[in-house]
C-alpha cells in the first residue's frame, strides 16, 4: 500500500503543478490599442499589521458604476484576497491626464473614518493584469508640531499610472501618489472630493516571460546574497565543529564500550554489566501511551512528507512572487493527499508495538495536528468576523475545506490505516526483553526531561535563527522571500542536527541506564519547535511594529500552530534517528 500511495502523490503533484501552471498564465493576455485592461482593487489596511485587511470598498471611496467581484481560487480566498473591480479605466495605450474617476460629497463621519485609518498608515493593493500595485492612502503632516493635536492630515486624491508595455503585452506598472494634490481630513465637515487619475504608457524591451523577475530582486540583491551565506556558512561551520566533536567522542565511547563487552564475555561471565548493557532487557520495553506516540510519529511523518513536497514545488519555480495562493492551495491539497502516509504509520507502528484498539489509534492521528489547528481557526476566524476582516473565510470556502477534509483526507488516512494494519510488520528488537523492568538509578538534574530538551532544542536552533528573520519578514511583513534553495539547505542542515543531538542524549540516557528512551526522544527531537516559538515573542516585540487584538491574535495563534508542526516533524526525525541507534548499538554485542 505504501509503494502504491507515493506513485499516486506523485501524480497529484504534477496534476497541481500544471493547475497552477495554467492559472499563472492566464493573465497572459495581448491587448489591442483601446482595449479595456482589468484593473481591481484588493484590499486595505494598516501597513504594519499584514493580517488586519480590509475590503477597498469597506472605507468610503466612490465608485465610477456597479462593482463587480472577481472570482478566487481557494488558496486566494485562504490569502485574505477580496479582488472587486476599480473606479480607474486603464486602456491598453492610452494616455490620460487629470482624468475625473468619481466625485463623493463625505460626510463628518466619513472624513473621521478616513482620517483614522491615515494615522494608521494605511496602505491599499490593487492587481492590473495580474500585476500587484502598492500605495499609501494618505499623510500625517508632523513637521515642527510636538502636540499631537496639532498633526495635519491628508487623503491623497490623484493617481499617476505608469504603464511599461512589450509590443501588445503589459509588461509593468506603478502608482504614485500626488503628495500636492490632496483632501484636509483635519476637521469633521463635510467635504467634496474629486478623485483623479493620470496614465502614462511606455515602451519597454523587457520580455513577457521576465515581468515578475522585479519582485524577486529584492531578495536576490548582492547584499541580502551575502548575509543568506554568511549565515549558511556559519550555521554549517557550527554544525560541522558541534556534530564532529560529538561524533568523535560519541564513536571513541562505543568503541571502548564494545571492546569492554567483549573482553567481559570473554573473561568473567559472572562479572556485573554497567552502562548500557546492563538495560539490554528493558530497552526494548514498550513506551506508555503508546498508541499517543505512534499518533505522534504518523503526524509528523505527514508533515515532514508535506514539507518535502512543498519544497520540490518552490525549487521547480510554482511559488514565484504574487502567484496569488499558489502556498495555501499546495498545503491544502498536499496535507489531505498525503493523509495515507499517516495512517499507514501510525497503524503499522502501533500494531508492530502489540497494540489492539487500532481505530481510536487512527481516530488520535487524524485529530492530533487537525485537532488543535481547527480550534485555533474557529477562534480566529471568530475575531476576524468581528473585524470584518478580509482574512475571515467565507462560509462557502469553509464547506470547501470541510469536503476536502471529509472526501479526501479521511479516506486516505482510513485506507492507510488498514494498510498498515495488515502489513503484519514485526518490531524488530535484536534483544529479548525480560518480565519485569529494571529500576531506574536516582538521576542528577541535569538528565531530567526539561533540561535535555532544552540541550536538544538549542543546537538545531541556532543553526536557523538567521534564516528565521528573513521568513519572518516576509510571512508578517511585505519582504518578499524567492531563495528556496537556501532556505532547502538551512532544512536539512536542521534535520541532520536534530537527529544527530537526539541520539547523541539518547546513548547519554541509556548509559545512565535509564531505559526510558522512547518518549525523551520524541521530545527532545521536537523541542525546537519550542525554541521557534520563543523566537516568535522576541521578533513580535522587538522586531516588529504589529498591535491591536486581531494581529495579535493571529500572529501567535497561527505560529503556535505552525512550531507545534514542527515539534512533531522534528520529534519523529529524532525518535526515528534514536531508534535506528539503539537497534544497531544492541545488534552489535552479544547479550543473554
Amino acid at each position: 500500500m505504501e509503494k502504491k500511495l507515493v506513485p499516486c502523490l506523485v501524480v497529484s503533484i504534477l496534476i497541481f503543478c500544471s493547475v497552477t501552471h495554467v492559472r499563472s498564465d492566464a493573465s497572459d493576455h495581448r491587448y489591442k490599442v483601446g482595449e479595456d485592461v482589468p484593473l481591481y482593487v484588493n484590499k486595505v489596511g494598516p501597513f504594519h499589521n499584514p493580517s488586519e485587511t480590509y475590503r477597498y470598498f469597506d472605507l468610503p471611496f466612490c465608485s465610477s458604476g456597479p462593482t463587480k467581484d472577481k472570482k478566487e481560487a481557494l488558496g486566494e480566498v485562504l490569502n485574505g484576497d477580496r479582488l472587486v473591480t476599480a473606479p480607474y479605466k486603464l486602456d491598453f495605450l492610452n494616455d490620460k491626464d487629470s482624468e475625473i474617476a468619481c466625485r463623493k460629497r463625505l460626510t463628518k463621519e466619513q472624513v473621521a473614518q478616513f482620517r483614522e485609518v491615515v494615522s494608521k498608515d494605511y496602505y491599499f493593493q490593487m492587481y492590473y493584469d495580474d500585476l500587484p500595485i502598492w500605495g499609501f492612502l494618505g499623510k500625517v503632516d508632523k513637521e515642527r508640531k510636538n502636540d499631537p493635536s496639532e498633526y495635519k492630515y491628508y487623503l491623497f486624491k490623484h493617481l499617476h499610472f505608469t504603464i511599461f508595455y512589450n509590443k501588445d503585452r503589459v509588461i509593468e506598472i506603478t502608482a504614485q501618489s500626488d503628495l500636492n494634490n490632496v483632501v484636509d481630513l483635519t476637521e469633521d465637515k463635510e467635504v467634496d472630493v474629486e478623485f483623479m487619475y493620470s496614465v502614462k504608457w511606455k515602451e519597454t524591451e523587457i520580455p513577457f516571460e521576465k515581468r515578475m523577475e522585479k519582485y524577486s530582486q529584492s531578495s536576490s540583491l548582492p547584499h541580502h546574497l551575502e548575509i543568506h551565506w554568511f549565515s549558511i556558512i556559519n550555521s554549517c561551520v557550527t554544525v560541522l565543529l558541534l556534530t564532529g566533536f560529538l561524533a568523535t567522542i560519541l564513536m571513541r565511547v562505543l568503541k571502548n564500550d564494545f571492546v569492554k563487552y567483549a573482553h567481559d564475555e570473554e573473561s568473567a561471565e559472572d562479572q556485573e554489566e554497567t552502562g548500557w548493557k546492563y538495560i539490554h532487557g528493558d530497552v526494548f520495553r514498550y513506551p506508555k501511551y503508546k498508541s499517543l506516540l505512534a499518533a505522534a510519529v504518523g503526524s509528523g511523518t505527514q508533515l515532514f512528507t508535506l514539507t518535502i513536497f512543498i519544497f520540490v514545488l518552490a525549487l521547480v519555480g510554482v511559488f514565484y512572487p504574487y502567484n496569488r495562493g499558489a502556498l495555501f492551495t499546495a498545503l491544502v491539497v498536499i496535507y489531505a493527499l498525503t493523509a495515507g502516509i499517516a495512517g499507514y504509520t501510525a497503524a503499522s507502528f502501533f500494531c508492530q508495538l502489540e497494540g489492539t484498539n487500532w481505530v481510536r489509534n487512527l481516530l488520535l492521528t487524524g485529530a492530533l495536528f487537525c485537532g488543535p489547528l481547527f480550534l485555533t481557526f474557529c477562534f480566529l476566524n471568530t475575531v476576524a468576523i468581528a473585524y470584518s476582516a478580509t482574512a475571515a473565510l467565507p462560509f462557502g470556502t469553509i464547506v470547501v475545506i470541510f469536503l476536502i477534509w471529509a472526501l479526501v483526507t479521511t479516506p486516505l488516512l482510513v485506507l492507510g490505516g488498514i494498510a498498515g494494519k495488515n502489513s503484519k510488520a514485526e518490531f524488530q528488537a535484536p534483544v529479548r526483553t525480560t518480565k519485569y523492568p529494571r529500576e531506574i538509578p536516582q538521576l542528577p538534574w541535569y538528565r531530567k526531561t526539561l533540561p535535555q530538551m532544552a540541550m536538544a532544542g538549542f543546537l538545531p536552533f541556532s543553526a536557523i535563527y538567521i534564516e528565521l528573520y528573513y521568513i519572518f519578514a516576509s510571512v508578517w511583513g511585505h519582504r518578499i522571500y524567492t531563495i528556496y534553495s537556501i532556505l532547502f539547505i538551512v532544512f536539512i542542515i536542521l534535520l541532520i542536527v536534530t537527529a544527530f543531538i537526539t541520539v547523541a542524549l539518547t546513548y547519554f540516557q541509556l548509559a545512565a541506564e535509564d531505559h526510558e528512551w522512547w518518549w525523551r526522544s520524541f521530545l527532545c527531537g521536537g523541542s525546537t519547535g519550542l525554541f521557534i516559538y520563543g523566537y516568535c515573542l522576541y521578533y513580535y516585540y522587538a522586531r516588529s511594529d504589529m498591535s491591536g487584538f486581531m494581529q495579535t491574535s493571529f500572529f501567535f495563534g497561527y505560529m503556535a500552530c505552525v512550531c507545534y508542526g514542527f515539534f512533531l516533524m522534528l520529534g519523529s526525525i529524532g525518535f526515528r534517528a534514536s531508534l535506528f541507534f539503539v537497534r544497531h548499538i544492541y545488534r552489535s554485542i552479544k547479550c543473554e
